[in-house]
């Protein structure tokens, strides 16, 4: 049900058709109308002239989560014009702290240079999580003699410093055949998370010939799918909607367990160090958009469903029913890092707390 703290629902539920889309090349083509969009969603069942536009863009991760919301709301909501773009967590954030975007996607926490910059603009925002992921690591379908790796293997191959070319020099019985990296660009925040978890914040992840760098998923998941020898990674759904083109690898955890990424992996945590939440960054001055408004609305609503339909994970409901305050009480600013601009660390139900808001 929509929120009724919202003033627009006096206007009564509404049905609108979007335009699905992109504002850069490397995103998908538009989507114009609403004949294509999967069923489902919001219980609205009356038209209403509502109009306006929307604009998001960021994360690929979670662009899946993000364009479906969208398609479903072009549905029931059919006069307001939302486009989704996918230009990496990095660049999504870049648009939205110049003022451009209405909402941003990230697949991690938004950094301090990223408020400072929009400080600089008078930014403000509302952080809200939406579903979890588990970033996943694949090989080609033909590798028969990767059945598991460990962050440290993960270190030979992709710091600067070791630089593995071959898959002997990881593991002397593997093949002395070259390894074809296919991975993100550096302004995804998938790359972030990962380097985070392999480099730290000391180490380098290399960029030599052997790399080849994309922001749209779909196209590292080719790269893979063409090479017997490749190595690449990517969120959790570009796996789950790809088993048959890319094989995933079981990464060492902490407790020494040879885990794969599944539903239940991510969420119980035992597919470490690489599960992580998701999220969507609101504008402040956005909100105040009834086409906004409605929308993000509608997003917090049906995004437990879209999520596991798109191939993620659904957070605890505690942790929707913080996201749902921090929205109706426009609370801004970001949980993740401290008053000093420390990163935070512990489990999302645990950082995601009133308390560990920072302006």
């Amino acid at each position: 049900m929509l929120c009724k703290s919202h003033p627009w629902i006096a206007l009564g539920c509404l049905v609108l058709l979007i335009a699905a889309g992109c504002n850069d090349q490397s995103s998908t083509p538009t989507v114009t109308d609403g004949s294509d969009a999967v069923s489902g969603g919001g219980e609205a069942s009356e038209v209403s002239d509502l109009s306006g536009t929307i604009n998001i863009d960021g994360s690929s991760t979670v662009y899946p989560i993000s364009l479906q919301v969208a398609e479903e709301f072009g549905k029931d909501f059919p006069n307001v014009e939302v486009t989704v773009g996918l230009s990496g967590t990095g660049g999504g954030f870049k648009k939205f702290m110049a003022g451009s975007t209405d909402i941003s996607d990230a697949s991690r926490p938004v950094k301090g240079s990223e408020i400072a910059l929009g400080k600089e603009n008078n930014i403000e925002f509302i952080e809200l999580p939406v579903a979890y992921d588990g970033l996943s690591i694949v090989v080609n379908p033909a590798n028969d003699f990767v059945d598991q790796l460990t962050v440290d293997q993960l270190k030979k191959i992709f710091l600067v410093d070791q630089a593995a070319k071959t898959w002997q020099e990881v593991n002397p019985e593997w093949p002395e055949e070259e390894i074809k990296l296919f991975i993100p660009g550096t302004d995804s925040g998938t790359f972030d998370y990962f380097k985070e978890v392999v480099a730290g914040k000391e180490g380098t992840i290399r960029g030599d010939e052997a790399v080849s760098t994309d922001e749209n998923d779909n196209n590292l998941v080719a790269g893979v799918e063409k090479n017997e020898f490749a190595l690449g990674f990517f969120g959790a759904a570009y796996y789950f909607s790809n088993k048959d083109r890319v094989k995933v690898v079981p990464i060492v955890n902490p407790e020494g367990e040879a885990v794969a990424p599944t539903p239940v992996t991510i969420e119980n945590g035992s597919y470490a160090p690489f599960g992580r939440p998701l999220f969507i960054y609101i504008s402040k001055s956005s909100s105040d958009k009834i086409e906004v408004g409605a929308f993000v609305d509608y997003y917090l609503e049906n995004v437990p469903r879209v999520a596991a339909e798109v191939g993620y994970v659904a957070l605890p409901e505690a942790v929707y029913g913080e996201g749902r305050k921090r929205y109706d009480e426009t609370m801004t600013g970001t949980h993740f890092l401290d008053a000093d601009g420390n990163k935070r660390e512990g489990s999302l139900p645990e950082i995601y707390i009133e308390a560990n808001l920072t302006e």
